[in-house]
Order: C-alpha cells, then sequence, then structure tokens
C-alpha cells in the first residue's frame, strides 16, 4: 500500500463488500481491505461444493435493470463466445446430450444463458410461477376453486384494502382466494410470521408490479409478438436470465481474484470485533484473527455486516440505549439447504419443453403443501449442467428449509434432518428414496433480514449511523434490506462514487431498492 494512498477497510467479502474493493480500484485512488469472517467468499451468493457437485444457496438468477451492473458482470464473466454444439444443447437442455458430454474446452469463465422456468407445486399439481391464466391452472384449482378465485380477484378491484401488512398487498393484487392458495401458507413458511403481521413494503420492494393485471398484459404483449425491452419487464415474469457456469460463487471467487492482482487485499477467517470511533468518524478498526487481535486504521469503513453485529462493535461514540435494543433485536431469518444427489425423479416432465431424459425443466419449485415443512426445491442440472458432477446419470437437488437460528428446525441433528427431508421428498410423490444415492446438510445464519417486529424502527438506527461520517451501510445484511444481489452491488456502487466524488448523501444508498424506479437514476447508471 502506498504511503499517501486513503485506505478503505470493508467488512464481509460477499457481493457488496467485493463490489466496493473492485470499484476503488478502478481510480486506484483509496486502498481496499476487504476482511471476511469465514473461510469463504461470496456471502450468500457463495457456491457450495461436495464431491464434485455444486450447490447455488438460495438460487441466484443474474438479472437486472441497471446498466451498470450488468456491465459489471459481463467484464468479469462475459457471455460465452463460440460454444461447442454439445454445450448449446447442455445450455438450451432440449436434446440429448452427445455420448461425451459437454465440451472440455469450452472456457469455465464465462455465463450461460439461462430459461427461467419455476413453478408451484400445490395440491400435488404444478401451477406456473407467476401464476398464469392457462387451462391447466384452471383444471389443476378444480370449477369451485376457479370460480371462487374471479370472485375474490373482481371485489380486489372494487374495494381496496389500506396496506398496513403484506397480507393487505397480496389480497389487493390478486384477491383473497388467490392469496390464500398461493402466497399465504407459503410465506409463513419462509417468515415464521403470518403475513398478516408482515410489512407491505417487503412485498412493494419484492414483487413491485406483480398482480393479475401485470400477467394478462404480460400474456397479451407476447400473444401479440410485441418484444418488451428487458428494463420493462416486471422481475418476477422475467423467462431468461445470465448465470455463471460454475455458480454464482465463481463469479464472486473471481472478482476476489482480481481485487488482489490488482492490489487490495483481502482476508478470510477475519473478523471486525471493534470499530473505534473519534468525532463521529471510524478511526480503526480491531480484526480478530487465529493469530491474534490486529488494528488497522483507515479513511472509511465500508460495513457489509449484519446492523445487530455492527452496532455492539461501536466504540468511542454513545449508543443510545434505544439504539442497542432495536439493533440487538432486528429479526432474520436462517437457512437449511439439503442437498440431496438421486439416480432420477419419480415426476416426469409435463411441460411442452424438451429436456434430457425427459427430467422437469425447473430451476426451482415453490413448495405449498402444507403437509411438508420443505418450502422450495431447486433442481441444479437446470440452472448449469455443470454444477453437477455426472449430469447424464444423477440429479442434483437443493431442498431449502427456512428456520431461526435456535429453534427446533435449526438444532435437528443433521443426520435425522436429511433422513426427514428425503421422507417429505417422497410423501409428495416427487423421489423414491430407494433412488437417493447421498446428501448433504448446509447451514446459512441471516440469510434473510426480516420485515417484523424491531424493523419498523430501522429509520432510528439509520438516524444514528448517519452520524458516523466516513460510515457506509451496503448491502443485504448491512442496510437490513432483503436485496438481490444486483441491488447490493449498487449500494456499494454508490458508496465508492460519494467517497470518490466527496458527495455525503448516504440516504441515496440507503434508498436503493425502495423505489420502484431505482433502475432509472442516471447518475449512477454509468461510471
Amino acid at each position: 500500500m502506498e504511503k499517501n494512498k486513503k485506505c478503505a477497510i470493508i467488512a464481509g467479502a460477499g457481493p457488496a463488500g467485493l463490489t466496493a474493493a473492485y470499484e476503488f480500484l478502478r481510480n486506484n485512488d483509496v486502498h481496499p481491505i476487504v476482511f471476511e469472517s469465514t473461510n469463504e467468499i461470496g456471502g450468500i451468493s457463495k457456491t457450495v461444493c461436495y464431491k464434485g457437485n455444486r450447490m447455488d444457496i438460495g438460487g441466484h438468477r443474474f438479472f437486472s435493470k441497471n446498466e451498470r451492473v450488468k456491465l459489471f458482470w459481463d467484464e468479469i464473466m462475459p457471455l460465452q463466445g463460440k460454444p461447442s454444439q454439445d454445450d448449446i444443447l447442455l445450455q438450451n437442455n432440449t436434446k440429448e446430450l452427445s455420448q461425451h458430454g459437454p465440451d472440455p474446452e469450452v472456457e469455465n469463465r464465462v455465463m450461460l444463458i439461462r430459461e427461467r422456468i419455476s413453478r408451484i407445486f400445490y395440491l400435488r399439481h404444478f401451477f406456473d410461477y407467476p401464476i398464469s391464466l392457462k387451462l391447466s391452472t384452471f383444471t389443476g384449482m378444480g370449477l369451485y376453486r376457479t370460480i371462487n378465485a374471479g370472485l375474490g380477484y373482481c371485489r380486489s378491484l372494487i374495494s381496496k384494502r389500506e396496506e398496513n401488512s403484506l397480507e393487505d398487498f397480496y389480497i389487493n393484487r390478486f384477491g383473497k382466494p388467490l392469496y390464500k392458495m398461493f402466497f399465504e401458507d407459503y410465506t409463513e413458511k419462509v417468515w415464521g410470521v403470518h403475513p398478516s403481521h408482515l410489512g407491505a413494503d417487503w412485498g412493494a420492494q419484492r414483487v413491485k408490479g406483480l398482480s393479475v393485471f401485470a400477467i394478462l398484459k404480460d400474456v397479451l404483449t407476447k400473444n401479440l409478438g410485441n418484444k418488451k425491452d428487458s428494463s420493462q419487464v416486471e422481475t418476477s415474469l422475467i423467462e431468461q436470465f445470465i448465470y455463471p457456469k460454475l455458480g454464482p460463487g465463481q463469479l464472486w471467487e473471481t472478482v476476489a481474484e482480481d481485487i488482489q492482482k490488482k492490489g487490495g487485499d483481502l482476508y478470510l477467517e477475519s473478523d471486525v470485533k471493534k470499530i473505534k470511533i473519534e468525532n463521529n468518524r471510524v478511526k480503526s478498526v480491531v480484526i480478530s484473527t487465529s493469530e491474534g487481535d490486529k488494528e488497522y486504521e483507515c479513511d472509511y469503513f465500508l460495513s457489509s455486516m449484519p446492523i445487530k453485529d455492527l452496532i455492539p462493535a461501536l466504540e468511542g461514540i454513545e449508543v443510545p440505549d434505544e439504539i442497542m435494543k432495536i439493533s440487538s433485536e432486528l429479526p432474520y431469518r436462517d437457512f437449511i439447504t439439503v442437498g440431496l444427489l438421486i439416480n432420477k425423479m419419480k415426476i416426469d416432465n409435463s411441460t411442452k419443453i424438451k429436456t434430457y431424459k425427459n427430467r422437469i425443466p425447473d430451476t426451482w419449485i415453490y413448495i405449498q403443501e402444507r403437509d411438508v415443512k420443505i418450502g422450495r426445491l431447486q433442481v441444479f442440472n437446470n440452472w448449469s449442467p455443470y454444477l453437477v458432477n455426472d449430469y447424464e446419470n444423477t440429479v442434483w437437488l437443493g431442498l431449502e428449509y427456512f428456520c431461526t437460528e435456535g429453534d427446533e428446525m435449526w438444532e435437528t441433528d443433521e443426520a435425522i434432518f436429511r433422513k426427514n427431508a428425503i421422507e417429505e421428498l417422497e410423501r409428495i410423490g416427487m423421489i423414491d428414496s430407494s433412488d437417493v444415492l447421498d446428501s448433504v446438510h448446509v447451514k446459512i445464519k441471516k440469510a434473510y433480514p426480516g420485515y417484523y417486529g424491531a424493523y419498523y424502527e430501522l429509520d432510528k438506527i439509520i438516524e444514528f449511523l448517519n452520524n458516523i461520517e466516513n460510515l457506509y451501510c451496503i448491502g443485504r445484511n448491512g442496510q437490513h434490506r432483503y436485496n438481490n444481489m444486483d441491488h447490493s452491488m449498487l449500494t456499494a456502487m454508490m458508496a465508492v462514487d460519494n467517497i470518490e466524488g466527496g458527495v455525503d448523501n448516504r440516504m441515496e444508498i440507503w434508498s436503493v431498492n425502495t423505489e420502484n424506479e431505482y433502475h432509472e437514476s442516471e447518475k449512477y447508471s454509468k461510471k
């Protein structure tokens, strides 16, 4: 590090932290040092490897309405240039693989174009997600539910609820019967809280313009043969996305390598223990390592660590009891994935999409059934064939469970949990347990910031933190906001812009993904 160069310490090597470090190195005026508490790169966007099979934790579609984010991805991992014929077949899953599988000469550092296929599994039937207006939807629902859903939607057009909860948000857009069928139980699985106790702003952030009207408009546009610009497509309705060949962690591992090649520093298993404040500025940060505590001075501190951990780490500044209490009570949902390697699935492909060995084409399936705890099922073969060690002969699944650290699900013995997960999938008719070859159990802490409880007092924490002049909160946990990956990246880009431009407007960073038109901002569309 050059003596006269300013230093930015960055807590966390997830998408936000790594994006910030990479952006600092463009102009090379600020030296970034990234500290990651674990021994892995990518945060929740990491790729977990198990016996040659790769798991995407939570599923990460690389899609954004922000041009700057898309340019960043393309800079790190461009779209595949000249794929072999076998590789094209793998990408599209339209024909059988050749005897030799994918071309071994195809470069690894590339993005694939993927088709987004997600469905809901409810009443032991598949329904399109988002809900489509196809005959199969109505036959799966049955005559009574179909009529009731139509009447409920009409009532929602005439009489709108005041949106005090997520339940109100969904009923206003879909009507009460559709809400109860396709949103109520699944939402409670995810959050452990009934939608009537969750904030409506979560719906505004995650599904924004999605409604029955939006679906009708989308169907009409397609039937007329009109193509929409991707920036105008409701995120939940996109049909195509890009994806790193070896999973999302591959991109962030590549970014980490590039940061170090460009002169930045990155340390794993280095936990931010204390943040020392002088005159309302972060003066230094104490890092806990296997070799003991080390103190680093800095000019800027960018935090993607959970706010619950950030506030207690502050020293040299009076933290009001109210702020400490709110931060300690901020809710999170944790996450367990069971990786399941099987010979085959019990269910065949009933869609018109041609697939290898007639396998189902879904990237993930939302499990709405009330008699099982599983919330979502990933089929890793369909995210990228390169995630699977033996694509031709095995199916690699991810069974996703939402829980809270310390609860019964979290504390269940791993072997028992895996056994229960297999039994659940067999109960709903998706697999035969005799076809299971192997399984693995993976826990993720603080996967989803919760929009209930102390969350409603987050504005007080934001006001307090904004008084620390050189502190920038970025990313999902850094802002306690359920950001997609591109939103987390954008908070980092804007923080770096503000630092390099001498701009002190951190509220603009906090506002990312709270406005529907965040992606239209000209100020942040280009560097």
